[in-house]
């Protein structure tokens, strides 16, 4: 994953109206918000890169690929951008596959402008959250690229609870080789303690499969 710049975090907006375009745009500007618009779904597509964040402000019915569409194209395509979904033709099975598929707000149109920006604001600290746990996630695992075989096979056992003796024994060296090796993944990952090292590697597994 490619690092996101301040600059490249903006809301952005794809309607096929351009005064809703125009006006939420100014809104959002105004409250201190970079914001790019696009009047369709398949526009979105053609200029979105892996280094932006931020969140999708999304009109649900456009000509061509809809909001929802878009938002399971997303999905589809591993991108984590946090959604809210706009409409003047909000009914309850949109609003439920909306939020099955993870939108953060369903708003209604005419938009109430401080609805529209809590819900930003609530996008915005979501996208920013995951974009932090995945940096962590990238420098644990470049940490771990600096292990050695051995040390390897000593982590995996001891995030499997075993005990320095346990290990010797399925590693077929000494405990006192064990301590060596588990000083040395230790000081390589940045942590003081085993209870530290089992939490990391749990954060990591789970991570990886969210």
């Amino acid at each position: 994953m490619k690092s996101v710049k301040p600059n490249n975090v903006k809301v952005f907006i794809v309607d096929d109206d351009e005064a809703v375009r125009d006006s939420l745009s100014l809104l959002l500007d105004l409250k201190g918000h970079r914001t790019e618009t696009f009047a369709s779904a398949e526009d979105f597509l053609a200029a979105w890169r892996p280094e932006c964040g931020g969140c999708l402000v999304l009109d649900i019915r456009m000509p061509g690929m809809s909001g929802l569409a878009l938002q399971k194209r997303l999905a589809e395509m591993a991108v984590r951008l946090p959604v809210i979904l706009v409409t003047a033709h909000g009914d309850i099975a949109a609003t439920r596959d909306a939020f099955k598929a993870g939108a953060v707000d369903f708003i209604e149109k005419p938009i109430d402008d401080q609805a529209l920006l809590a819900a930003v604001h609530t996008a915005l600290e979501r996208d920013a959250e995951r974009r932090r746990i995945e940096a962590e996630r990238e420098e644990v695992m470049a940490r771990l690229e600096r292990l050695t075989d051995r040390e390897r096979e000593v982590l995996d056992l001891v995030v499997g609870g075993q005990h320095n003796r346990e290990i010797a024994a399925v590693l077929g060296i000494s405990p006192r080789t064990v301590e060596v090796y588990k000083a040395r993944l230790m000081e390589k990952l940045q942590v003081r303690r085993s209870s530290e090292l089992i939490r990391m590697m749990l954060n990591l597994r789970q991570a990886s499969a969210a």
